[in-house]
């Protein structure tokens, strides 16, 4: 924006100059021509310019997270009109503020965070705002005290994704003829992350209106495979009569499968699985019966990124919070649905 400013202030100085030498000799009137051609190639130059985009992401810490790498990548490309400049976070918060200054620095017409964790960010937003740089804030939810400091958020409604993997279970348990009190582990992702916080109160809320559920145990498992594996075999050791678990990503479901079947236990059967993201491998999960359901969490989000960046810089208004379309894939819909899946 500062940008297009300094080059309008330019091509104005020129028109000016050209002007008050429109009286003179022939030899002015040439140069208030050429100054003329030079505004209209300036103009030009400007209306052609690509958007450059500072975009930091967490990390790349599931088969989720490449896929929405992935998407912001394909979308935010010079043939659509953009200039990227990526910045892994490697899941450290203080990273991703470094990057933001950076971005800042840089003067990027657009920033977009995925971010860690929730808070901590009123200080370098407050940066981004004061330097005229609008923030689109993509996947989890940021927390802060004036919502001007970001332009827009795009993502999942992690809340409903909770409530829906909670009603799908007990629908499933009921299905089943079972009676009995159901205990079950949760494995948390990154504690103080939207995905988290929204997933845990969905659930944990509307499967309390049962009363055949009981929560043993929650813990993070941070989102990834070897450490929702390493959770797992602790919950093994601590409880011998676990018949469900919930893992906040497919990854970390994984990572229980992989424990339970080392501990003699078949996943799918004796244990129920329920997981969240929907990426691909998990059809091939549902389909070798290791898994009984994901609740889909849609990480293509780059074409509404670079959308909204497009609308921005047009001075156009968008919606503040845009969420996207999600379903729910029981095991017996995986077969079918494997080969529409991009991620």
């Amino acid at each position: 924006m500062k940008k297009r400013l300094i080059a309008l202030l330019m091509c104005f100085s020129l028109v000016m100059a050209a002007g008050c030498g429109a009286a003179g000799t022939d030899s002015n009137d040439s140069d208030s021509s050429q100054a003329a051609q030079s505004s209209t190639a300036a103009n030009d130059s400007d209306s052609n310019k690509l958007i450059t985009i500072g975009f930091s992401q967490v990390g790349a810490e599931s088969d989720w997270r490449v896929a929405n790498t992935a998407s912001m990548k394909s979308a935010l490309s010079e043939k659509n009109g953009f200039k990227l400049i990526f910045a892994d976070a490697q899941q450290k918060q203080e990273n991703q503020i470094k990057a933001v200054r950076d971005f800042i620095s840089q003067d990027v017409d657009v920033i977009a965070i995925a971010p860690v964790t929730e808070t901590g960010w009123e200080t370098v937003l407050g940066e981004a705002k004061d330097a005229g740089i609008p923030v689109i804030i993509v996947d989890r939810m940021i927390k802060v005290s004036d919502e001007s400091l970001f332009s827009c958020w795009v993502g999942s409604d992690f809340q409903k994704e909770g409530v829906d993997a909670a009603e799908w279970l007990a629908n499933y348990i009921k299905e089943q003829g079972k009676t009995d009190t159901q205990n079950v582990v949760v494995l948390q992702g990154t504690i103080g992350s939207s995905a988290e916080i929204g997933r845990t109160k969905g659930f944990g809320e509307t499967i309390k209106k049962y009363s055949n559920f009981n929560i043993l145990a929650q813990q993070t498992g941070e989102f990834t495979q070897a450490k929702g594996q390493e959770v797992m075999e602790s919950f093994l050791k601590q409880y011998n009569d676990i018949d469900v678990v919930v893992a906040q990503n497919d990854n970390m479901a994984f990572g229980a499968i992989d424990a339970l079947k080392a501990a003699g236990k078949v996943p799918g059967k004796d244990v129920v699985i329920v997981s969240f993201d929907a990426v691909k491998a998990a059809f091939k999960s549902m389909i070798a019966g290791d898994m009984n359901v994901s609740v889909e969490c849609n990480p293509l989000h780059g074409p509404r990124v670079a959308e909204l960046a497009k609308k921005l810089m047009n001075g156009e208004k968008v919606e503040k919070i845009q969420y996207v379309d999600e379903k729910v894939y029981p095991a017996e819909t995986a077969e079918q649905e494997l080969p529409n899946r991009q991620y």
